[in-house]
């Protein structure tokens, strides 16, 4: 079996074209089959290198190699829809030759006249046939002085033409609503359905799968096949991705493409898997599989042709599932642009930093949607400030309270001769001298000593946090992570803050306006 995807460089790959493609691969690698990558990029004003580039490299992202096509080559090329004109031209030539084409020379007013007066009858527009007729040596001296004319399908007349959609199953059109398409248009350049036929034709593809709104180009491409005497690839035409308003994802509904997924830190795995899942279920209890287990149970005839919804929510949880099972060190690696970005990896991470951030990152990652949310799980590690806290009208009102007060003070104690929390058993130890000082437990220890450390009034647990914090203020200068303040020196310089506003009568420093 011979598969394609053939996407046109004109922008960002959107992730229903991604969802074609990896139905096309898995559907190749399910059957022992091989997956072709042709570009499709006749249109010149639009189509540039560097989108062409940008998909290569969303594809090779997502996991989904193939193994003929562009930057691996076989022995089909060109690959490339603009280095094969000759191509179209020969086979333009050719069914002209045997009538199965032949050149219109109708002006555009007059193809438009002919549209609307069909669509005030009642009737589809399709072309009227006014050049049908014209003998192929009239129409070659016409060309032949500079008159200008496109060439169209000879479509036959009163034909059906049905096909089994391998998802939808047998669809018929008559070819009173088909109308001769233009094969090439008058600047010589190839429409889309005669360029497709050619390319899937010399390039022995022998299933299409592609979107639901190819359906109506089907039966032209069909007759095109018996125009040249080949043999129709099968066809499986996909539903549209739909967003939450059941209309076709677009821009409007936010994030579409697959580089603004990745960019937002969802691993390839949790977008590939979420994506299979559109239209389609591997079976068995369970759905969350990598990419090989699901072409082993990849079923095009399974596959449904009701809409698809695009769910961010239900993406976000399989993404979950994949930010757990991922191993430190990967997750590290993708999290670092973020963490760059935020500002507390401003250098290159030496063996020291790389560590923490080994055990950090995990940890925020456990509790988030996506890694562009882990720098602020890790927001409190970084970014402290005493004099903040005192100023934050509620947490200051709280640390206020007596019981509350006592707490600080206590942790403060117990930290100056303390060494450093590395970590849980050690803040848990440090956590009962306070409890004995301060003779509080439970919300009105914990909730205190929190704000005392983060200045927050909540966030991860404390077992884990606070050895996160300790453990990045041991870290030498130059180590590659920001600087970071020590539980000890957050808790002297909070109860200091504490002790001169209750010397004063004073609430607590303001925040600068």
């Amino acid at each position: 079996m011979r598969l394609r995807f053939a996407p046109s460089p004109t922008g960002h790959l959107h992730v229903g074209n991604a969802r074609t493609a990896l139905f096309n691969w898995l559907m190749a690698r399910q059957s022992g089959g091989t997956l072709l990558l042709r570009i499709e990029d006749t249109d010149a004003e639009r189509s540039t290198p560097e989108s062409e580039r940008a998909i290569q490299e969303d594809l090779r992202w997502m996991g989904l190699s193939w193994d003929e096509g562009v930057e691996v080559g076989g022995t089909h090329g060109p690959y490339r829809q603009s280095e094969r004109l000759e191509i179209y031209r020969a086979h333009a030539a050719q069914l002209l030759e045997s009538r199965h084409a032949y050149r219109c020379f109708c002006a555009a007013s007059t193809l438009e006249a002919d549209r609307k007066a069909a669509l005030a009858a009642g009737r589809p527009p399709k072309y009227a046939g006014r050049c049908r007729d014209i003998a192929p040596e009239a129409a070659a001296r016409r060309v032949e002085a500079g008159e200008p004319a496109v060439i169209r399908l000879r479509v036959p007349v009163g034909r059906e033409v049905t096909f089994v959609d391998l998802v939808r199953g047998p669809v018929t059109f008559h070819t009173e609503v088909i109308g001769d398409p233009v094969l090439v248009r008058s600047d010589g350049s190839p429409a889309y359905n005669f360029a497709v036929v050619v390319d899937d034709g010399l390039m022995g593809i022998t299933a299409v799968v592609r979107g639901e709104d190819h359906i109506s180009n089907t039966p032209r491409q069909i007759l095109l096949y018996e125009a040249f005497g080949w043999t129709p690839p099968r066809f499986a035409h996909l539903s549209l991705v739909m967003g939450p308003d059941h209309t076709p994802l677009s821009k409007r509904h936010g994030v579409t493409s697959v580089a603004e997924f990745k960019a937002k830190g969802y691993l390839p795995e949790a977008l590939v898997n979420y994506l299979a899942l559109i239209g389609w279920s591997p079976g068995g209890d369970d759905e969350l599989l990598p990419l090989e287990a699901l072409a082993a149970r990849f079923d095009i005839a399974a596959v449904s042709h009701s809409a698809g919804v695009f769910d961010e929510d239900k993406l976000a949880w399989v993404n979950r599932h994949y930010l757990k099972a991922a191993a430190p060190a990967r997750l590290v690696d993708l999290s670092l642009p973020f963490l760059e970005a935020a500002g507390y990896v401003p250098e290159p991470p030496g063996a020291e930093a790389r560590a923490w951030l080994e055990m950090a990152v995990p940890q925020a990652a456990a509790s988030v949607d996506r890694l562009a949310q882990v720098p602020e799980r890790l927001r409190l590690v970084f970014d402290f400030d005493a004099a903040r806290t005192c100023a934050d009208a509620v947490l200051a009102q709280e640390l206020a309270e007596p019981a509350a007060r006592a707490v600080t003070m206590a942790l403060a104690e117990a930290l100056a001769d303390a060494p450093r929390l590395s970590d849980r058993e050690q803040f848990r130890a440090i956590a009962a001298r306070v409890k004995e000082r301060s003779g509080q437990k439970g919300r009105a220890l914990f909730h205190p000593i929190r704000v005392a450390l983060t200045g927050a009034a909540e966030g991860p647990e404390l077992d884990l946090l606070v050895p996160a914090i300790d453990r990045a203020a041991e870290l030498p200068e130059g180590s590659g992570l920001a600087r970071v303040m020590g539980c000890r020196e957050r808790a002297t310089e909070l109860a200091r803050l504490l002790g001169q506003s209750a010397s004063t009568g004073h609430p607590g420093p303001r925040a600068q306006s």
